[in-house]
């Protein structure tokens, strides 16, 4: 299956953008370049994963890419924490984080198996 028509990884690619368009002003380079760098690491991840011909692969670059959203989570919450990033966005970038982070357990749940 091509890693683009799965909606993990549409779900994925449109927070990256969403990430990076709301930090583009952000002046601290540190956060906003781990931040933009763990939310390009899922949907990078999921489409390396998809691209490797065996089932193990697959699943661990789908595993890599799960952690990331964990990742992700982490700097959205201390993001919103410090000020860096709107209540309203973090809201709905922890709730869409998430989402994909389950999305991605069962993929990984139908691939492995």
């Amino acid at each position: 299956m091509d890693f683009e028509r799965l909606e993990v990884w549409q779900k994925a690619r449109a927070l990256t953008v969403q990430v990076y368009q709301e930090l583009a002003a952000c002046r601290d380079y540190g956060f906003k370049d781990q931040i933009t760098r763990s939310a390009l690491s899922v949907p990078s991840n999921i489409a390396e994963g998809m691209e490797r011909g065996s089932n193990k692969e697959k699943c661990q670059f789908l595993r890599i890419a799960k952690g990331s959203c964990g990742e992700l989570r982490t700097q959205i919450l201390i993001g919103a924490d410090i000020g860096y990033i709107r209540q309203s966005s973090a809201a709905a970038w922890l709730e869409e984080s998430t989402r994909i982070s389950r999305m991605l357990s069962g993929l990984i749940g139908r691939i492995a198996n």
